[in-house]
């Protein structure tokens, strides 16, 4: 029996074999997740406010650009 759009939509989105197909955009992720806590806590540049807006400007509009993909990828491979 073919599955209907309402039974797609009662699932889970982040059900296991959806989260198996993703996992390659999650470690990035936790990866740049770690450097935005690394350079939040320890700041090397101290005193160099442009460096320090680069660095978390590096790190965090990728972070939120994978997470957005990331969320698009499971949607359409559920």
């Amino acid at each position: 029996m073919a599955e209907t759009e309402a039974d797609a939509d009662s699932d889970p989105i982040f059900d296991r074999e959806t989260l198996l197909d993703i996992s390659v955009n999650l470690v990035p992720m936790f990866i740049l997740l770690f450097f935005i806590v690394l350079f939040a806590v320890w700041t090397p540049w101290e005193g160099q406010p442009l460096i320090f807006a680069m660095s978390h400007l590096l790190t965090i509009i990728p972070f939120v650009l994978l997470g957005l993909l990331t969320w698009i990828a499971a949607h359409y491979v559920r």
